[in-house]
This record gives structure tokens, C-alpha cells and sequence, in this order.
């Protein structure tokens, strides 16, 4: 049985906890939150105790220690928790500051122990599909990537003035994607912000919506698109390839279709990340288990999600620039 502690006890916590729970081979054995009050009403849900984040990391009967709390604090709990010789599952992203995501990422290297970025889209069942297809050369070589994700609705302002901005926050979950599915980092990134959806989001030096086309070293490109204000949630992908395509529409709500003289109706897509992703979230948690049984590697290391945030840091300074920046300036 792996022992596992969790820091953080807010939504995203909420969801690991359920993951870490379910899973036969893990037991959640401590909660931790800045706001006692928070970690203890989450570890009474899940029969789980509330202590200090000190106490969780320093106690050696605990193999594994699952991040969720806020970005910030990412970074300096990776280090010291593979420091006290555990494995880790951290939330995205890894740092908002590039440069100390780097310093991370070396600091967690030297110890030897296991990292685990959480980019749970990887693991939802339909994105899988198309990377095994892609893999096995169904629709031939890759040329042209999309990805659309679009939420239904902006977080709270004082969310999105300590998220580091959309395309540290948002698109990230979207540059790992194309990571993912193109099997390798793009040359240039070129992205256009704009703020259509609050006015308060731009006042606090954001964009809620965003565009990013990437170019790869053998010609192939991607886009990607963001906004923070879709009522009816869109999260889609296409691949182009030589011989053929591969597509994954949005989930709906359920299958029924209505037809009548009026026209042709069907359910909305699932509309909130939390409930689109939440199988991807336990098969998240499934792989991290077993690789950490079976001492094999991890399906998303440290080095993805320093790859992710440092396109994330090129789309910002495109942005910003409007002209494309090269990835390997940044």
C-alpha cells in the first residue's frame, strides 16, 4: 500500500483525494492546507488526518506526497520533498518564473527521486486515442495540429491576478498537448492576446483571449486557442496528416438526439474542465501509481512541464512583442 500525503486541500485537492482514495494500491494518509480548518474537513471525507505540511513530508511512513496547492509554493515543495526522499505528483505548472522552474528542476534531479507533472489531458481516454493512432502511423506523418479549449467562463479576478496569466495557467495544459501529440517542441512561437471577455482581466495585465501558432524544425505546424468565455465549452483536437485525419469532439452531456420539424437538436458538451476531465484525473493518478510500483518511468516527468512553461514564457513575450519569439531564447 502506498502511503500518500496531500498538500492542499481546495477543488483540484478535492479531485486527487477522490483519485488517491479509489485506487486500491494507495491510501491518503495526511491533509494539509494553509487553512487548517480547509485540510481538516478534507481529511474527515476521506478518513484521512490533518497535519502540518512540515509533519507530512518529514514522516517516513509516508512514501508519496501529491502538490496541489498554490503555484508559488510549487517549486520550493518539489525540492524539499524529493530532499526527504519521496516521490511526487505535482500540479501544473511547475514555477511561474521560468528560470526557477529550471533551478527545480536541476535541484530534483540531484536527488534522484521521482517527479510527476500533472497534465491529466494526456490521460483522457480520447487524447490517448490519438496519440497511440499517431503513434502506430494510422493517418501517416503528422503535419498539421489544432487544439481548441475553450472554458465556459473566467475564474474569479483575484484568481487570475496570481495565475501568471493565461498562458501560463490555461494554454500550458495545451502546449503540453502539443508536446505530446507532435513529439516535440516547436522552433517558434508566435502568439496574439486580446481582452474581449472583462475589462478587470486586462486591467490586471491579462488576456482572456489568445491564439498561438508554432512551427516546427521539419515545416509541420500547430495552433492552438484560448478564451476564457465559452457558455456552451468547447475542448477539441485535430491532427492533419499525410493520409488522413484524426479528430476528438467535444464530450456532450448525453447521446440523445432530438428531430423534429423545428430541426435537429442534441445535449451540450460537458461544460466545466473539472467534470470533462475527471476519468482523465483518476488514470492520472492509475499511471503514477503503477510506474511507482513497478519502478518504471513516469508517463509525464519534471522536464515536460519545464518544457510546457517555457513555451508558456515565449507565448507571453510574443504576445507582447507581437512578432514570433524562438523557443531556445527563452
Amino acid at each position: 500500500m502506498i502511503k500518500v500525503g496531500l498538500l492542499g486541500a481546495g477543488r483540484i485537492a478535492g479531485v486527487h483525494a477522490t483519485a488517491i482514495s479509489s485506487n486500491p494500491d494507495s491510501e491518503l494518509s495526511a491533509v494539509s492546507d494553509y487553512y487548517p480548518e480547509n485540510a481538516e474537513k478534507l481529511a474527515r471525507q476521506y478518513g484521512s488526518t490533518a497535519r502540518s505540511t512540515d509533519e507530512i513530508i518529514a514522516d517516513d511512513s509516508i512514501d508519496v506526497v501529491l502538490i496541489a496547492t498554490s503555484t508559488d509554493t510549487h517549486s520550493d515543495l518539489i525540492e524539499k520533498v524529493t530532499r526527504a526522499g519521496k516521490a511526487v505528483l505535482c500540479e501544473k505548472p511547475v514555477d511561474l518564473s521560468l528560470e526557477r522552474a529550471r533551478e527545480c528542476q536541476a535541484n530534483a534531479d540531484k536527488s534522484g527521486k521521482p517527479v510527476m507533472i500533472g497534465f491529466n489531458r494526456r490521460f483522457d481516454p480520447n487524447f490517448a486515442a490519438v496519440k497511440k493512432a499517431l503513434d502506430a502511423g494510422e493517418i501517416g506523418k503528422t503535419e498539421m495540429l489544432a487544439i481548441t479549449s475553450y472554458d465556459p467562463a473566467p475564474p474569479p479576478i483575484a484568481y487570475v491576478k496570481v495565475s501568471g496569466g493565461i498562458f501560463r495557467d490555461m494554454m500550458i495544459h495545451d502546449f503540453d498537448m502539443a508536446n505530446f501529440l507532435m513529439a516535440a517542441a516547436p522552433v517558434t512561437v508566435f502568439a496574439v492576446g486580446s481582452c474581449l471577455v472583462d475589462p478587470e482581466i486586462g486591467e490586471a495585465g491579462d488576456f482572456d483571449t489568445a491564439a498561438v501558432t508554432l512551427t516546427y524544425e521539419d515545416g509541420r505546424i500547430a495552433t492552438i486557442r484560448n478564451t476564457r468565455r465559452a457558455g456552451y465549452g468547447d475542448q477539441r483536437v485535430e491532427v492533419q496528416g499525410s493520409d488522413g485525419m484524426l479528430q476528438v469532439g467535444n464530450l456532450v452531456e448525453n447521446l440523445v438526439t432530438k428531430s423534429t420539424a423545428n430541426g435537429v437538436t442534441s445535449a451540450k458538451p460537458v461544460l466545466f474542465f473539472l467534470e470533462r476531465y475527471m476519468p482523465a484525473y483518476a488514470a492520472e493518478w492509475n499511471a503514477f501509481v503503477e510506474a511507482y510500483k513497478n519502478g518504471s518511468a513516469l508517463p509525464v516527468t519534471l522536464d515536460d512541464g519545464v518544457a510546457a512553461l517555457a513555451m508558456a514564457e515565449a507565448a507571453t513575450q510574443s504576445a507582447k512583442l507581437g512578432q514570433p519569439v524562438r523557443l531556445s531564447d527563452v
